[in-house]
């Protein structure tokens, strides 16, 4: 199948079902916080970060339906857009499960079933086949993989969004990663992530942040060093670096955490949503990135997936506008923007 003009953003990530668990600090179950399972996986809140800013026809995602796979699921992915998601029955295995563990203020993750990983050989064939912007969550050894076979395509040259996989972040993997750098797009671990990597200690500041995309930058990231490092920050934002316009904090949008109720999914989406601003700002990764922090910014607001509604003026999430929150995050910016 040739490439699909409406295939532009897919991400290689997992859809995953989440389950949960809320422990105090010695480890000892709360009653008063019980977890139901819902939809998850860093695959999942990317397409929907950037189905925030894009059409259904415009995104892609494998889901892969095991033999247990709920029913009801599927209905709930496709109000997002059924064309959006490439379903793929496994019925010789079991739909990816996790189990979330909050334990004080740990949080810890553990797969419950083998892992159906995805590459862009999964791809071949379909609609999704050959997007401009390609997301994937993973090690550094496992990229290496994934650009292995994204160069391997002569004529498909797009834009990766690599978000380093959390528990890989480790210095032991910091040579892999040096490695294939010079193949990617961009960068965007967040901010713990990025100095667990680089074995910088401490709680992360806007000066450490700043301290650590610059060891980034010098790895040499992208073709001839052009690639940009966004390194996401939480409360104090994310931080943007290039070599050709030096770096610039972006706000996150809700700057009083009694609007965030669970950060669940956040980085995720935000990627998704930055790469959906990166076709609609025609490559501007600063720009891109007021998209990036809005599609966040629905996420965190509540536990799950936000709500989407079509109205006549538009499409609402969590009943409100997405170009209203980007409107006013730029509006924030004012005088600093390139």
């Amino acid at each position: 199948m040739s490439l699909s003009d409406d295939a532009r953003f897919v991400t290689l990530g997992m859809f995953i079902i989440d389950e949960f668990t809320y422990q105090d600090d010695e480890g000892k179950p709360l009653a008063d916080k019980k977890g139901n399972s819902q939809i998850g996986g860093g695959g999942t809140y990317a397409a929907v970060g950037a189905r925030i800013w894009l059409p259904p026809s415009q995104l892609g995602m494998v889901v892969d339906k095991g033999k247990d796979w709920p029913g009801h699921i599927e209905g709930q992915l496709n109000a997002y857009g059924e064309e959006m998601w490439l379903y793929r029955d496994q019925p010789d295995a079991l739909t990816t499960r996790a189990l979330n563990i909050y334990k004080g203020e740990y949080r810890g993750f553990e797969y419950l079933t083998p892992r159906i990983r995805i590459t862009p050989r999964d791809l071949r064939g379909t609609r999704i086949e050959q997007p401009e912007i390609l997301h994937f969550i993973c090690s550094p050894t496992r990229a290496s993989v994934i650009m292995s076979e994204v160069r391997g395509t002569s004529d498909w040259h797009p834009t990766t969004i690599y978000e380093p996989i959390p528990n890989r972040c480790v210095p032991e993997e910091l040579p892999s990663l040096i490695k294939v750098l010079p193949s990617i797009s961009i960068l965007s671990p967040n901010a713990e992530e990025a100095q667990c990597l680089l074995s910088i200690p401490g709680t992360p500041t806007r000066g450490s942040v700043e301290q650590a995309a610059a060891k980034f930058l010098n790895y040499g990231i992208g073709e001839a060093g052009e690639g940009a490092v966004i390194i996401r920050s939480g409360a104090l934002g994310a931080y943007v670096l290039t070599r050709a316009k030096g770096g610039r904090w972006i706000e996150a949008y809700w700057q009083d955490q009694k609007d965030v109720a669970d950060v669940t999914g956040g980085g995720n989406s935000f990627l998704g949503g930055l790469g959906a601003g990166l076709i609609k700002c025609k490559g501007d990764v600063y720009e891109a990135t007021y998209y990036a922090s809005v599609s966040a910014s629905f996420i965190i607001q509540q536990f799950g997936l936000p709500h989407m509604e079509v109205t006549e003026n538009g499409t609402l999430w969590n009943g409100e506008s997405p170009e209203k929150r980007l409107a006013e995050l730029r509006r924030r910016h004012e005088g600093e923007r390139h």
